[in-house]
């Protein structure tokens, strides 16, 4: 059944039997679920390898989806979330940035995306999920994967009650584990 299930999301990434097992994915855990993103190692190299890091040295973990706008996104990946002051979420980083690395790729309903400033090249540890179709975010930040599983935790995600500053006042932690595809489905096959 795992082979069958394998055979399958590769087919559908486009990918043969031995690029799916070795394809990397993060796993994003919620108290809503889990949603799993699929990289686009191809067009934003630099972002992904960022991504890679930060979530294996453990950087994400703790942290909250503190902006949820419903209709539009979740933003998450600030290490200010971790504590307990709302009043500092949403303007913290990793301590350095990565120049931007724009594609064609539209901003289409699961694409993850780098959060920055008004700078194209501030992007350090923030992301976002696109919710809905948003197109006028295209060549403006940098997509760097797709949710490829999960996407209804996303939209139970945006759809918390929020503060004036679309801050949940309930907090939504994650914690992001990078595997394989194929642990991936391993993992699903023993829940």
């Amino acid at each position: 059944m795992r082979k069958v299930l394998l055979l399958v999301i590769a087919g559908l990434l486009g990918l043969n039997m031995a690029e799916a097992k070795d394809k990397e994915v993060a796993v994003i855990t919620t108290k809503f679920g889990d949603m799993v993103i699929e990289f686009y190692d191809k067009e934003a190299p630099n972002h992904v390898k960022n991504f890679k890091k930060l979530a294996a040295s453990g950087f994400y973990d703790g942290t909250t989806f503190h902006r949820v706008i419903p209709e539009f996104m979740i933003q998450g990946g600030d290490p200010n979330s971790k504590d307990n002051d709302r009043s500092n979420d949403g303007p913290g980083g990793p301590g350095y940035s990565i120049n931007a690395e724009f594609s064609n790729i539209h901003h289409d309903r699961g694409i993850v995306s780098m959060a920055r400033s008004a700078d194209p090249n501030s992007a350090g540890s923030q992301f976002f999920i696109v919710v809905k179709d948003s197109r006028f975010l295209d060549n403006k930040y940098t997509v760097f994967g797709k949710i490829i599983a999960g996407m209804t935790v996303a939209d139970k995600i945006v759809n918390v009650k929020r503060d004036e500053r679309d801050n949940p006042y309930a907090k939504v932690d994650m914690k992001v584990k990078i595997m394989s595809y194929d642990e991936y489905l391993a993992s699903q096959k023993s829940k």
